[in-house]
């Protein structure tokens, strides 16, 4: 009894502090799918990363929030409707209700056949041209096991990571979702081996309790 009344506990909080929440509340009236679109904004806004005319790959796309901004970014009025100048395609293990212009890929991203559909859709959309940028929010389900959870972390930063390198173009950029602990310094260390520029950033808009923080690498090292 003690147990479920303290997880009730813990989800009234919880929930409270979502409805309380001003990214929550902006989201809302701004139009976004949920407030982790102002994560990816503060830090286009710090780097200046998305420009109209580029192209874009959003991993780990559901419910949509990052495409959405990506895609208003894209437009040459910041419009959530029409003209699109540049390509967005977004990948995800969930599914995600259509976001105009975006071409969404449902799968696993650690698999051959899912990859080989991203990379057709490329093809498809952009010519087989390189990519100007590549955000991923991915994370696995977390077990609460330390080091099993950092290698899972770890091994979806260096798939991203190993795409960027054969589809970034010399300028472009990554932005990955990591977490401190376990491993953080190891995933700072490997993109410092990989981009000419390499920054940390904890946006305003992730909670101060989460030990999410996000990694920006700039113009990729020749291999």
């Amino acid at each position: 009894m003690k147990i479920k009344t303290k997880s009730k506990k813990v989800n009234k909080a919880w929930l409270n502090d979502h409805i309380n929440d001003p990214y929550v509340k902006l989201a809302q009236r701004e139009g976004y799918r949920a407030r982790a679109a102002y994560k990816l904004k503060e830090i286009d806004e710090e780097l200046k990363l998305i420009r109209p005319g580029q192209c874009v790959v959003d991993l780990g796309s559901a419910p949509g929030a990052w495409s959405q901004y990506l895609r208003r970014r894209l437009a040459p009025e910041g419009a959530a409707h029409g003209a699109l100048n540049g390509c967005l395609v977004a990948l995800d293990l969930l599914p995600m209700e259509p976001i105009e212009d975006v071409h969404f890929i449902q799968g696993d991203f650690r698999e051959d056949s899912v990859l080989a559909q991203l990379t057709d859709t490329l093809q498809r959309v952009h010519g087989g041209g390189k990519v100007d940028l590549v955000v991923s929010d991915m994370a696995p389900n977390l077990s609460g096991v330390a080091v099993a959870d950092a290698a899972r972390i770890a091994h979806l930063i260096e798939l991203a990571l190993e795409f960027s390198q054969n589809w970034l173009t010399p300028q472009g950029a990554l932005v990955v979702k990591l977490f401190h602990g376990s491993g953080y310094s190891q995933l700072v260390k490997l993109f410092k081996e990989s981009f000419v520029e390499v920054k940390p950033i904890k946006p305003k808009a992730s909670r101060d309790r989460s030990s999410e923080t996000f990694l920006v690498g700039r113009r990729l090292k020749p291999r």
